[in-house]
């Protein structure tokens, strides 16, 4: 069976996160970047089920730019088999439907039999990548799976709703998408940190994967305002001089709260 983990770096969850006001891209310089941790959960799955079942081929796949190299790298120092990352310049700042033109064109060129994606990221949250790749590359999709037992020609899974679980299941090839009810990843200890240095890792353009960035006849998704999110302010203060209840019921009127 061949597995394949898409992931994804971020900025670092717990570092600042800024806009660059020109471009209204992430200014990724603010913070360390990592390998998103919904990814690596991801990954975990895809070589959990390749310990118990040999033969099984987990490679890792990213658009990023080649800077990301070294945090893609961290998935094959986890046990991936090989990586494949996506770099060109007409990718910045790349929407979501351009991006998932882009994953679904590089899921049929590595080929798959289960593709294993985070529900959503850490960064754009945007929760809606699986579902895409799902209708581009039609083929089935189990989504936000809190649990995943992964056989020879299927895979299935529970799904939390707000009115309890629901088991879902799916026939090969398909995509699913987990969420952080998954077990924590593993660590890379010393030997796959050395061993991630001798392991293919496969670099394509738009041009390899016959995409284009902008097509003639298809406007992407632009920023068209942009502005920075202003410096929290002091709360209001009641001070109770009799009348407190008043003031306080008068506070929560003007700001719609009751």
């Amino acid at each position: 069976m061949k597995i394949v983990v898409l992931v994804k770096e971020v900025p670092d969850t717990y570092g600042d996160r800024k806009l660059n006001l020109e471009t209204g891209l992430a200014d990724r310089a603010a913070s360390e970047s990592v390998l998103d941790e919904i990814g690596e959960r991801s990954l975990e799955v895809a070589l959990s089920y390749a310990d118990a079942n040999p033969g099984t081929e987990v490679v890792v796949v990213s658009m990023a730019p080649e800077s990301a190299q070294s945090t893609v790298r961290k998935g094959l120092a986890m046990g991936a088999a090989s990586a494949v990352q996506v770099i060109d310049d007409e990718l910045a700042g790349a929407d979501l439907g351009l991006t998932a033109e882009v994953l679904a064109a590089t899921l049929r060129h590595v080929g798959f039999d289960l593709a294993i994606t985070g529900n959503l990221s850490t960064d754009g949250t945007g929760g809606v990548m699986p579902a895409m790749l799902s209708e581009l590359l039609d083929v089935p999709a189990a989504l936000n799976l809190a649990s995943v037992e992964i056989a020879e020609a299927s895979v299935k899974g529970v799904r939390a709703t707000d009115d309890g679980t629901v088991e879902v299941s799916a026939e090969l090839p398909a995509i699913i998408s987990i969420t952080d009810a998954l077990p924590d990843a593993r660590f890379p200890n010393f030997k796959g940190i050395m061993a991630a240095k001798k392991k293919p890792f496969e670099t394509l353009s738009l041009a390899d994967l016959g995409v284009e960035a902008l097509p003639a006849d298809a406007a992407r998704s632009i920023v068209i305002g942009l502005v920075e999110k202003p410096p929290r302010e002091a709360g209001v203060k009641i001070v109770d001089e009799g009348d407190a209840g008043e003031k306080l019921a008068e506070f929560l009127i003007q700001n719609r709260l009751a």
